[in-house]
């Protein structure tokens, strides 16, 4: 079993930054492909940014990239996503997942309870 808590969320002017942080507990996510979700009210719920367990296996989403950043300290037992240059359409519930031998969008087994990540015009 393992539990992933996410934290960072709030409230943000558009062009602002925010960085997300995954916490896991349980078990040790150092062998997990990593991953964040997005879901907005009325959406499906979308792929955002994956890290594999070494982090040189990275992907983004095309909506996001070169503006977001992930990242991960297996010794923190921690995955992060550092968001700048936010706009309105960012706005949404992230969410953190993982599991071992994922990649990209996968059915990750593993999931956090979410946080509400709110972009202001």
């Amino acid at each position: 079993q393992v539990q992933l808590v996410e934290s960072g969320g709030g409230l943000v002017q558009a062009g602002g930054s925010l960085r997300l942080a995954c916490a896991a507990s349980g078990r040790t996510i150092s062998t997990y492909t990593m991953a964040w979700f997005r879901q907005a009210p009325g959406k499906e719920r979308e792929f955002v940014a994956s890290i594999s367990w070494s982090g040189n296996s990275i992907d983004y989403a095309d909506s996001v990239k070169g503006r977001f950043t992930i990242s991960r300290d297996n010794a923190k037992n921690t995955v992060y996503l550092q968001m700048n240059s936010l706009k309105p359409e960012d706005t949404a519930v992230y969410y953190c997942a993982g599991g071992n031998y994922i990649r990209q969008a996968g059915p990750y087994p593993y999931w956090g309870q979410g946080t509400q990540v709110t972009v202001s015009s």
